[in-house]
């Protein structure tokens, strides 16, 4: 792969670079040779018929006075410092809200690492401008960078196309796509683990991805597993942010057990991270899954103070798309607080942007929580209308536990009209879904890893 890391190019560009180089600086090849080397030599070189060692590179770079990335790869040197500098600033600049030079920014830097082929670098910043395009709702857009990256580094090890493809897998989670976002991650688990001893980081990354999708499908068992097993990977992984990632995704485990202290003191922890790197599109999160936690425990004001909170800052850093789905979540705390037609008003405005393809899973909760809202008003036709589109959305995304909760609400309207056959259809469709095996996974429970050695811990005074 030229271009992919220093001294991988062909011996005829590496050639005709040291000739273009030399003659530039009005040098014989007798001049550029010696000491070291040989006129026939350096001639030899510039024909294209051998390529040099690394030493000889770094012998004639150094004649020359450029860098040995520079002769070797054609990267001027500094390059890849400066792309590097420059996707950091796109990150704070989407984390102020100013998408679209952030946008701008990444699409300058791609084409610059691409007129020097600088794939491992194209890859990471089409991957970074993907996460971007999903947090405002560009999610086709984005896949679609996921999958340029992952196509970029196919013949690398899977470590490197880890973020890929998480990023792809995240797009069609959002997408409603949630069970093919599952087979995604556990295909590159299975890999990973059957390759011997894996990545740690790249791992990590993986079971903590799979945790949102597993626990969408009822498949808690799974995800309570996966979440362990990212906690095991934690001592050897030494990037915070990703350690804090890891505590924000096994939260969601927690919660979902009723473990909720346990829940509480891992987003501590996560917040502590993002706040410290000031990263505040994550940070946002952090308070969006508090305010879930005060849902759980009917705390309906701290909710809505911590899900209000999230949404201004997800809406503040450009991930809007983000934004609409917490905004569900808090018209359901609206509603619970008697603030029926408030929350009405606010989901029809949110259902603008979410549907088949779009936050398919967030839409289906927004019909759900309408039709419990119409119904509580009265309006069984309306509240019908609505649980029937939730569970098409439900079951098009396999979520099985939300398909089964809103079967038995329409089992339960329906029955109240005396709709006695069609209620039983329904609580029989909610519960042979939920019950229907292989629905969690296109094939058997990911591997899990190989026996990992002991971390021993570091004497005092070493």
């Amino acid at each position: 792969m030229s271009g992919s890391a220093g001294g991988q190019d062909t011996a005829d560009r590496v050639g005709r670079r040291l000739q273009r180089l030399r003659t530039e600086r009005g040098m014989t090849q007798r001049v550029l040779a010696e000491p070291g080397y040989t006129a026939a030599f350096v001639s030899t070189v510039e024909a294209g018929k051998t390529r040099p060692s690394e030493a000889a590179l770094r012998y004639f770079a150094e004649r020359l006075a450029v860098s040995y990335e520079e002769l070797a790869d054609g990267v001027p040197g500094g390059l890849r410092a400066e792309l590097r500098e420059g996707q950091a600033e796109a990150r704070q600049l989407m984390d102020s809200g100013e998408v679209e030079r952030a946008e701008g920014l990444l699409a300058k830097l791609i084409h610059r690492a691409t007129i020097h082929d600088l794939r491992d670098l194209i890859a990471e910043l089409r991957s970074t401008l993907g996460s971007f395009l999903l947090r405002h709702g560009e999610l086709r857009a984005g896949r679609d960078e996921f999958e340029q990256a992952e196509a970029l580094l196919a013949d690398q090890p899977l470590p490197a196309r880890v973020r890929a493809i998480r990023g792809r897998a995240t797009a069609h989670y959002l997408e409603g796509d949630v069970r093919y976002s599952c087979y995604l991650l556990e295909s590159a688990i299975n890999e990973l683990n059957g390759d011997g001893l894996p990545d740690p980081g790249a791992l990590m990354l993986l079971y903590a991805a799979v945790i949102g999708p597993y626990l969408e499908l009822g498949a808690m068992e799974r995800a309570t597993k996966a979440a362990g097993l990212a906690l095991d990977l934690a001592p050897r992984v030494t990037d915070p942010v990703t350690i804090a990632t890891l505590y924000r995704s096994v939260a969601r485990t927690m919660a979902a057990t009723d473990r909720f202290d346990e829940a509480e003191a891992a987003l501590v922890k996560a917040a502590e991270v993002y706040q410290q790197w000031e990263i505040r599109a994550e940070l946002a999160q952090c308070h969006w899954m508090r305010g879930y936690l005060h849902a759980q425990h009917d705390r309906l004001e701290d909710a809505e103070t911590e899900l209000r909170t999230a949404v201004a800052m997800l809406r503040a850093t450009g991930a809007a798309f983000y934004a609409v789905q917490v905004e569900v979540e808090l018209a359901d705390v609206r509603w619970r607080l008697g603030h029926p037609a408030e929350a009405e008003e606010v989901l029809n405005r949110l259902l603008t942007d979410l549907g088949p393809g779009h936050g398919a899973v967030h839409a289906a909760a927004a019909h759900h929580l309408l039709g419990r809202i119409r119904e509580h008003a009265g309006d069984l036709a309306g509240a019908e209308a609505h649980y029937r589109t939730a569970i098409d959305l439900q079951q098009d995304a396999n979520v099985t536990g939300d398909l089964a909760d809103t079967s038995r609400l329409l089992g339960d309207l329906l029955d109240r009209q005396g709709r006695t056959r069609e209620a039983i259809k329904a609580y029989q469709h909610g519960l042979a879904r939920r019950a229907r095996p292989g629905t969690t996974t296109l094939g058997p429970a990911p591997l899990p890893p190989p026996v990992l050695p002991t971390v021993e811990p570091t004497p005092h005074g070493s």
